[in-house]
């Protein structure tokens, strides 16, 4: 277990390690300055901008690049729903559906179109018995891309809001979607895919192959280009899997080195981006302290996860099956969980794919503790940022730094400044609609299902944990993140329309004030600081926003909790197990 633990921590340093420099050079590819890569890809980041009819210099204000924003999201959503519907319809159905799939359900094709676009990957099927080859590179591996370059280039603009002294613009959308794909997420998923076909996962386009188990049973084992699709799962924080396992499925995770290996990718660019963010506004001391209060609420939920999921089920106490830790098993609650990762490393991948908004994932969170449960629906109802999804995750904490920079001029008479701007009440109110939007659809759409009967036919558990099941579902798709408590059979027209709406609600209804608070900022004047102004790149700035992240989540959703994995928890101590 001390050789897994140390393990875990391994890996989180080298993301801090490869943040700073990574973080620089997405600094200078937005800025549009050269880089090692500019010689061989910017010839082709012309073309994109002729075919396309863009000026690679032009700029938009913050209508501009929300109305452009809005348009790829549809038109990109219309293109999946049709070729999902039509995948058995397309050429090459010998060499692209070797499966001989057919046509998907209208419902079941617009639940997954919008929750690709959305950067959601909430999957109500099973990737190898429904989805075409075609259709996981075309439809689903292509809006990995440009759902994660679509957060990077949010986030862009918020950051240069904040950063540019006036102004009226906040780049081009079109432009920072094309550099973040070319430059940024292209280059890491191919060395990254390399490296997983070089410890076993598979990439290939060939027939589904059968054989006998050692049971005598008939199998069919699923092939396909699995490790492209792998890389940008993680390194986007989409975490739609190739198959239904998902990451415990050994084509896709082979080993324990792929385990930490995609842990690292799925946390890389979310930290590289507070970096990002220290260069743009010319204080990496600003990005540290994000990244510090980042850091606190994601290494304080992994030890928890780790340490409840580590002591075990205590429904199995009172028999004669041992949870400890020896030399032959490595303990704890190993339900759910493969035995190639462990507790401690499948606790961190939980903690880490609901911290962020990946949602792939190496073990079943149903079969968790209700503690070690109650870990990635904290993550997930924080607003994922800790360090949050690929570009969400910066522009939601930087949007709860301008709320903790108000509620501290409020509570000690220091002007409410950030980065030389002054917050005012307009700003205040976007920042809480921002912020707000994600719990009210949360706790809306899971009131709706458990008051219907559509609803409550969904979840497989009675009691607190079937609760938790469609808490976890709305939280899941309204926060982007995709990760299910598996119990929930979601492929249903209630659940596919319901979870369909929450993504695309919780999407849109996040980024349109972000967005608009973009536009108020990037007018205001930079001022110097004064002795009123409050120091926002200290630890006890990056404590004050940690504070003001768990009051705003616990305030929120301590009810909801309550009534699920608290009171499960509760239960089970007492003996009472559902």
């Amino acid at each position: 277990m001390i050789i897994e633990i140390i393990g875990a921590i391994l890996v989180f340093l080298l993301v801090l390690a490869c943040a700073k420099p990574l973080g620089v050079y997405m600094a200078r590819v937005f800025a549009g300055e050269r880089t090692f890569l500019t010689r061989v890809l910017h010839p082709v980041e012309k073309l994109i901008y002729k075919v396309i009819g863009v000026k690679e210099d032009s700029e938009q204000t913050w209508v501009g690049y929300l109305v452009a924003t809005m348009v790829v999201t549809v038109v990109s959503l219309v293109f999946t729903f049709v070729l999902l519907r039509l995948q058995d319809k397309l050429p090459l159905q010998t060499q692209l559906n070797p499966a001989g799939q057919t046509g998907v359900a209208p419902d079941l094709a617009m639940n997954t179109a919008i929750s690709f676009t959305t950067n959601t990957n909430w999957q109500n099927y099973a990737g190898e018995s429904t989805m075409t080859y075609l259709s996981q590179m075309l439809a689903l591996a292509f809006h990995m891309f440009l759902s994660a370059a679509t957060g990077v280039a949010l986030a862009m603009a918020l950051i240069r809001g904040l950063s540019r002294r006036t102004g009226k613009t906040l780049g081009n959308f079109y432009v920072d979607i094309t550099r973040a794909t070319l430059y940024v997420l292209l280059p890491l998923s191919v060395v990254a895919g390399l490296i997983l076909v070089s410890q076993g996962a598979i990439q290939n386009f060939s027939q589904y192959t059968s054989g006998n188990t050692l049971s005598g049973v008939m199998q069919t084992i699923a092939q396909g280009p699995v490790a492209s699709m792998e890389a940008i799962k993680d390194l986007g924080n989409n975490g739609g899997g190739f198959f239904n396992a998902n990451s415990a499925h050994p084509f896709e995770n082979p080993n324990g080195f792929t385990n930490a290996f995609e842990m690292f990718l799925l946390l890389l660019i979310p930290y590289a981006l507070t970096m990002t963010f220290g260069k743009m506004v010319k204080n990496f001391r600003q990005g540290v302290a994000v990244m510090a209060a980042m850091s606190i609420i994601f290494v304080s939920l992994t030890v928890v996860a780790m340490t409840a999921e580590q002591r075990g089920n205590g429904a199995l106490n009172s028999t004669a099956v041992t949870q400890l830790a020896t030399d032959q098993q490595s303990g704890g609650n190993m339900e759910g969980k493969s035995v190639r990762n462990g507790v401690i490393q499948s606790s961190e991948f939980v903690a880490a794919t609901t911290n962020t908004s990946t949602g792939s994932v190496d073990s079943s969170h149903d079969s968790m503790t209700a503690v070690g449960g109650l870990v990635p629906l904290v993550g997930i109802e924080l607003g994922e940022i800790s360090p949050g999804g690929i570009g969400a995750g910066l522009y939601v904490m930087l949007v709860f730094a301008i709320l903790a920079v108000f509620i501290a001029g409020l509570m000690v008479g220091r002007t409410p400044e950030y980065l030389g701007k002054k917050i005012e009440g307009r700003d205040v109110k976007l920042a809480a609609l921002t912020i707000l939007i994600s719990p009210l659809l949360i706790l809306a759409f899971t009131a709706i299902a458990v008051l219907t009967t559509q609803g409550q036919a969904g979840p497989l558990n009675t009691g607190p944990h079937g609760f938790s099941e469609i808490l976890y579902a709305f939280s899941s798709t309204t926060a982007n993140n995709g990760s299910a408590f598996a119990g929930l059979s979601g492929n249903t027209v209630f659940y596919n329309t319901t979870l369909g709406i929450a993504m695309y609600l919780g999407r849109i209804f996040e980024f349109v004030p972000m967005i608009a608070l973009a536009g108020v900022m990037v007018r205001k004047k930079t001022v110097p600081a004064g002795a009123g102004t409050l120091p926002t790149d200290t630890p006890l700035f990056a404590v004050l926003l940690v504070g003001v992240v768990v009051i705003v989540g616990v305030l929120t959703f301590f009810p909801a909790l309550s009534l699920g994995p608290l009171l499960e928890h509760f239960q089970a101590s007492a003996g009472h197990f559902h």
